[in-house]
């Protein structure tokens, strides 16, 4: 099956309804996607398909097959940090760190969509869970990242 991961085209030959997590986690050893709950309800799993945040841990991979794949791993460099990851750092937002991979992915989608949004907007939108709480913060960094990109 080809796919488009990063902007590169990556061949992996595999069940068809393997979810895309397990593919970039196991085949393609993409560590940066997180596994959490395996039901969509965590968004720990989060990336893009065709520019929309998806949990991949419920993707079947034949699902997005031709679509455009993009992972934290591409969502900036350590030369050239995505804004929202400055915002991360500026805010003090990771505490354990396993969700934020998510969390940024779910914010980088909400900015693409909304590059200016309310408070609701952020409630609205950020669906992930994060056991150590850090709501308030990651709402601060989705602001703070939001006015550096305008």
């Amino acid at each position: 099956m080809q796919l488009t991961i990063n902007g590169k085209s990556v061949e992996v030959t595999v069940d068809p309804n393997m979810p895309l997590l397990w593919v970039l986690r196991d085949v393609l050893n993409m560590t940066g996607t997180k596994y959490g709950c395996g039901v969509a309800a965590c968004g720990a799993c989060t990336v893009h398909v065709n520019g929309h945040a998806t949990r991949s841990c419920i993707t079947p991979i034949q699902m997005v097959a031709g679509a455009k794949i993009t992972t934290i791993e591409s969502l900036g460099s350590p030369e050239k940090p995505h804004p929202l990851q400055l915002a991360w750092i500026q805010e003090q937002v990771p505490q354990c760190g396993y969700c934020q991979s998510g969390m940024l992915m779910a914010a980088a989608d909400l900015l693409a969509r909304k590059p200016k949004p309310t408070d609701a907007d952020i409630d609205e939108a950020m669906s992930n869970i994060c056991r150590c709480g850090s709501y308030q913060r990651v709402k601060t960094a989705i602001h703070f990242a939001a006015r550096e990109l305008a």
